[in-house]
């Protein structure tokens, strides 16, 4: 071997989260099989979207999930990998699917861990038909009840005290996004020896953005700041603004990973269509709070249109929110236009948002009020 040619190490992602758990002396290891099983169901869930078009898995599954949306075979199929791959481990005291409408608890001859596991398990499952970009979404919160099982008030933690976050995304190649709040870092998955490989170390959301991702088809359903705010996007509002590009391809996680790797907002805004629905369609705990903490630790921000997305204090466990995310700047503006237009639709949306908080305070008020027992 030439002594004068540098080759950069081979990191794949095990050693890559075995070297920032040796960052923690405390740790136990535990987080860090966590993760790694998660690398292993996204290893299991790319080898069948890889060869679905010669599987029985493509189509629909002939069944509804909770939101009343045609589940896919491969739905299914992702979402009984991630459970198995993490049930049986004693790492994690709960999960919670977008495909299952509460808690999945883990069977009782099983031992039990300090943490809860919520996912998406396979996002834009309308695009498996037609071969496009797909992904899966994770995030982990430390369970902080005293039962030895998960409960819902493990789940409905705010985006803030998230412990780690990531997804997958299977297109051209398979890489594995993820951040435990030490920077974003992504690994592809290298099919010769089944390892996902550290490709983009140290993600940061370029400074110039280029492209803005949304459905642009349901135009006629947005608020007014949020029409201008398109138009701003494009260089028709305002002065001197040069136009950004327009890209969407209908799934959440490529969207993102596009933005989050050239620069950009992606965006899903709440309407006024329905009145009782001002919120929009994305899931806060299965969707946004996991991406608006990778967006967060590669220097961007994400909000409801209202204020940061990590900060909302969670009412139940398919709660929808409008979402916002990429370059912080960006969305700041998204923000600044519905304040300054949608007064309308603020007057529906926010007491939706306030629910979380009103909750607490009632639960706070209530164990205040209750008399002490006399000893």
């Amino acid at each position: 071997m030439d002594k004068n040619t540098t080759t950069p190490p081979l990191i794949t992602i095990e050693r890559h989260i075995f070297e920032q758990q040796r960052r923690f002396p405390q740790a136990t290891g535990t987080f860090t099989k966590l993760l790694q099983d998660m690398a292993l169901a996204a290893k299991i869930i790319a080898t069948e979207t890889t060869r679905a078009g010669l599987t029985n898995i493509l189509g629909s599954a002939g069944s509804d999930n909770v939101f009343g949306e045609r589940q896919q075979k491969l739905d299914l199929f992702a979402d009984k990998i991630i459970y198995e791959m993490n049930d049986h481990t004693g790492r994690v005291a709960a999960m919670a699917s977008e495909e299952h409408e509460g808690i999945i608890e883990i069977p009782p001859h099983y031992g039990t861990g300090n943490y809860v596991l919520l996912f998406d398990p396979l996002d834009g499952s309308s695009n498996i038909d037609v071969n496009t970009s797909i992904g899966t979404i994770f995030s982990v919160h430390r369970k902080f009840t005293r039962d030895a099982h998960g409960t819902m008030e493990d789940m409905l933690q705010e985006g803030k005290r998230l412990v780690a976050s990531g997804y997958v995304i299977y297109g051209s190649s398979t890489m594995m996004v993820y951040t435990t709040g030490q920077g974003v870092h992504g690994f592809t998955l290298d099919p010769a020896i089944g390892e996902f490989i550290l490709s983009h170390p140290d993600i940061k959301i370029p400074p110039k953005p280029l492209y803005y991702s949304c459905n642009q088809g349901y135009e006629k359903y947005w608020t007014p700041g949020v029409r201008r705010f398109v138009k701003w996007l494009q260089g028709i509002e305002g002065k001197g603004h040069t136009p950004m590009g327009h890209r969407y391809i209908g799934s959440m996680v490529g969207d993102f990973h596009r933005n989050l790797l050239k620069g950009g907002i992606f965006f899903y805004p709440g309407e006024l269509q329905d009145k009782k629905k001002p919120y929009g369609k994305i899931r806060l705990m299965f969707e946004a709070q996991a991406l608006a903490f990778v967006a967060e630790q590669a220097g961007g921000y994400a909000s409801d249109g209202v204020g940061d997305i990590l900060e909302i204090r969670p009412h139940s466990l398919h709660q929808r929110v409008p979402i916002f995310m990429g370059n912080t700047e960006l969305v700041k503006k998204a923000e600044e236009y519905i304040h300054n237009y949608d007064q309308e639709w603020l007057s529906y949306y926010l007491p939706h948002r306030r629910k979380g908080t009103e909750l607490d305070d009632l639960a706070t008020n209530a164990k205040e009020s209750r008399p002490n027992k006399k000893k």
